[in-house]
């Protein structure tokens, strides 16, 4: 068996596929009312998720269904640490509900990108598992911010490498406005997480060749490839 990593999915973002995905992953990170979802859809993942045995986490954001939540938002740090613990406060709730276990928090989007390398967003969403779920996982950007803050506070975490998008040389995500942003061919995704996974590398989209450590493996679910994705990248483990 070759090396093996966790591969995680966001889910519950009113795609269509959550069920297909499912069996094809370790964990998944569910949209629960920022960007997508609300209780309904967050109750609806979490079943398939614990019907095919898959890890769940919730994936709060910015409250901007408008822009996915994939848009720097101009908003204050208090409300937007209202509307993070509401999102996680609801996640937490279903969860009891559904007899859910409740292992990890990733950050969606822009959210996700800026705490990467923003002191007060990382700031706020350290402050937030510390005060609420210490005991969480944190899913965060390897080398980053976040992942340096958390550690710090002895909070967890799993850091988390892209199949399908494409990387800047100081390891940012190409901005999905960039052609070749999103990775869709499958062979092509694969050449990508076999260095990532085999060599601990990523070749950037300027060429150079830099080192990486992670511990999950993301594929996005509203990439349109993305069951063909997963098939291939299980195919070559071999699990």
């Amino acid at each position: 068996m070759k090396n093996i990593i966790d591969i995680n999915c966001d889910l519950g973002e009113g795609m269509g596929n959550d069920d297909l995905l499912m069996p094809y992953l370790d964990s998944c990170n569910i949209a629960c009312g920022g960007h997508a979802g609300d209780e309904q859809s967050i109750r609806k993942t979490i079943r398939s998720a614990k019907k095919y045995g898959v890890k769940i986490g919730s994936h709060p954001s910015y409250p901007d269904r408008l822009n996915f939540g994939r848009k720097v938002m101009e908003i204050d740090r208090e409300t937007l640490k209202t509307s993070l613990i509401s999102q996680l406060k609801l996640f937490e709730k279903v969860c009891r509900e559904e007899k859910a276990i409740f292992h990890h928090i990733k950050a969606h989007g822009a959210l996700y990108n800026l705490a990467s390398k923003d002191f007060d967003t990382a700031s706020l969403i350290i402050e937030i598992i510390k005060g609420y779920f210490p005991d969480l996982i944190l899913y965060c950007p390897p080398f980053s911010l976040m992942e340096d803050m958390a550690t710090k506070e002895s909070i967890r975490v799993f850091r988390e490498v892209f199949a399908d998008r494409s990387y800047q040389s100081d390891l940012s995500l190409v901005d999905r406005n960039h052609p070749h942003a999103l990775l869709t061919d499958p062979i092509e995704v694969l050449d990508h997480v076999r260095m990532m996974v085999e060599k601990k590398q990523i070749k950037t989209i300027e060429g150079a060749i830099k080192p990486i450590a992670a511990e999950t493996l993301c594929i996005h679910g509203d990439n349109p490839s993305a069951l063909e994705i997963l098939k291939t990248i299980k195919k070559y483990f071999n699990f």
